[in-house]
């Protein structure tokens, strides 16, 4: 005859070990989003961290951020005279700049920041509204945050690869120009008109093959512009 008690413990038993296995998995589900690695842009930060260990930048220095027309830069090339910090990172949107903007520019205290970004943004989508909206939230923060810095927006340019999405990035261009005039600490540079040819098209000879990313003429030409502004000249060339 079967003992009653061990019966009775063995729904007991199934009933403990469903339990036990629900809390796991709720636990292993638990970790908060902001601890988890950046899978995305672990590579690139990784070097950042590296660079910034080896040699720290200076507080109150010049920072490039942005997306991959800011990482591809040469800055000792276009301004020798300038110790620029390049902290662009590929493919990214303003809306990613925004999502790590304490790690890529507040943790730097920079004086001065050049900012190029919203084209990738229009190609995944976003309208005109969207990309100022993410601008406005970026040079918001950056007042609030360091308000003795300047910040200055470059256009977003036309290139021949992304041309049919050039009226949406026209806009968003119109809107942050008009939003730097009545802003404290911004300024807005156009680098979109020095871009278009006599025929109202972009001009192939400033990008690269892939018809998106500017060349060594294209930069030398956001660098003349670009140079005023920083109170130095570019590289002689």
């Amino acid at each position: 005859m079967k003992n009653p008690s061990s019966a009775l413990r063995r729904p007991v038993q199934m009933a403990l070990l469903a339990l036990s296995g629900v809390l796991c998995a709720w636990t292993a589900g638990a970790v908060p989003a902001e601890s988890k690695p950046d899978t995305k842009w672990g590579g690139q930060f990784g070097q950042f961290d590296a660079q910034d260990k080896a040699s720290p930048p200076a507080k109150g220095g010049l920072l490039f951020v942005g997306s991959s027309t800011i990482r591809l830069w040469d800055l000792k090339k276009s301004f020798p005279a300038l110790p620029a910090l390049n902290r662009g990172f590929g493919g990214s949107t303003l809306a990613e700049l925004n999502q790590h903007r304490e790690r890529l520019v507040l943790a730097y205290a920079p004086k001065t920041i050049v900012l190029y970004s919203g084209d990738n943004d229009v190609a995944h989508g976003a309208s005109a509204e969207e990309v100022f909206g993410e601008f406005k939230s970026f040079a918001q923060w950056v007042r609030e945050k360091l308000p003795e810095a300047r910040l200055i927006v470059l256009s977003i340019k036309p290139s021949v690869a992304r041309w049919k999405l050039w009226d949406v990035m026209n806009e968003a261009n119109r809107k942050m120009r008009e939003y730097a005039g009545g802003a404290t600490g911004v300024t807005f540079l156009d680098c979109a008109s020095a871009m278009m040819g006599p025929d109202g098209q972009p001009r192939k000879e400033l990008l690269r093959e892939d018809g998106l990313h500017l060349n060594e003429a294209g930069y030398a030409l956001w660098a003349g512009l670009l140079a005023p502004l920083l109170g130095a000249p570019p590289a002689t060339r």
